[in-house]
């Protein structure tokens, strides 16, 4: 299970996959083009071409997990297809995965306080 957590840390692969591809596959995917490690506990989230599809690949302490979501109809938001990665919110994946409208959504910065009491 991936527990979405204020701390939690996702990555988005900017680039559509192949959803053929197994956790074996994605795990060697982040590794060597999104140059991270697939261990580390963050949660990384690939998409189909058409956009109706999103895999997420984390690791949860005792093995990979890996999560599919299908919209019935229409699409998941999505940035434009570039190199990279896009890194979001635990509440931004949440929107995401839900269908919603998670890029008009950006969290206010706070300060950390200066001061104790």
């Amino acid at each position: 299970m991936i527990a979405l957590r204020s701390d939690l840390k996702v990555v988005l692969a900017a680039q559509p996959v192949d959803f053929r591809k197994s956790v074996h596959t994605l795990s060697a995917l982040v590794s060597e083009a999104l140059r991270a490690n697939p261990y580390c506990g963050d949660v990384f989230v690939f998409r189909s071409k058409r956009m109706d599809r999103v895999k997420l690949l984390a690791w949860d302490g005792s093995g990979m997990v890996q999560v599919t979501k299908w919209l019935h109809e229409g699409g998941f938001t999505w940035p434009p297809i570039r190199d990279g990665v896009v890194h979001l919110s635990a509440t931004q994946l949440a929107m995401l995965l839900d269908g919603l409208e998670w890029t008009r959504i950006s969290p206010k910065p706070v300060k950390q306080p200066a001061v104790v009491g």
